[in-house]
């Protein structure tokens, strides 16, 4: 019976994540409202679970002490892709104001990510698999969703895999989101279209 149980277990994310992508390859064309349904199926997957915003990452214990720990790596790999832009003149013709409000606007987006990423995914097969695999299926499924923009897949498994170890000691999305939305941004700002694609994932990739 546990094992008949973990197998029922197991087949919740990956179920959510074919829905995720069948959003992302087919339904959002014809139903752009249809991701409220995945969100509502992942919120009823926590109230099952008994899961409440504070034990998922949504509290600001712990901040301080990544923003100590991982701030001056940010800070580093900001510069590093900021310098790069500068150094291949490759950064976006934009202008502060512009560039400032659409690193606003990333910012809930990395958040929201990192939420069904490590809020769901991680928690997920953090009690199935080992605490090896764990990490890097989370990473896996989240480099999936990107497929086939290559650049984005190698980015995400990456930063993903090291975003659910720190997911794992610390349990803050806020600090995550916040990471994710301004590395994601300077991503956007100084890769070329002509590697990122735009940051387009799914059938949009090959109009690109």
């Amino acid at each position: 019976m546990r094992a008949k149980a973990r197998k029922y277990a197991v087949l919740e994310p990956l179920a959510i994540f074919a829905m995720i992508m069948a959003y992302i390859w087919d339904l959002r064309y014809q139903h752009p409202r249809l991701w409220l349904a995945i969100l509502g199926l992942i919120v009823l997957s926590h109230v099952a679970h008994r899961e409440r915003a504070g034990a998922l990452g949504f509290h600001l214990r712990n901040l301080g002490e990544c923003l100590r720990e991982f701030a001056p790596a940010i800070a580093f790999c900001a510069l590093l892709l900021v310098g790069c832009g500068m150094l291949f003149a490759t950064t976006r013709p934009i202008r502060c104001d512009q560039a400032l409000t659409a690193w606003m606007g990333y910012l809930p987006w990395g958040l929201f990510q990192q939420y069904i990423f490590n809020g769901y995914f991680m928690n997920r097969f953090e009690g199935l698999v080992s605490r090896r695999a764990a990490p890097m299926i989370s990473a896996a499924i989240f480099s999936g969703a990107h497929t086939p923009n290559w650049f984005l897949m190698a980015v995400t498994f990456l930063a993903g895999y090291c975003c659910a170890r720190v997911y794992r000691r610390y349990r803050n999305l806020y600090f995550l989101g916040a990471a994710h939305g301004t590395l994601g941004f300077l991503l956007f700002l100084v890769v070329p279209d002509s590697i990122s694609h735009h940051l387009v994932v799914g059938p949009g990739w090959f109009r690109r």
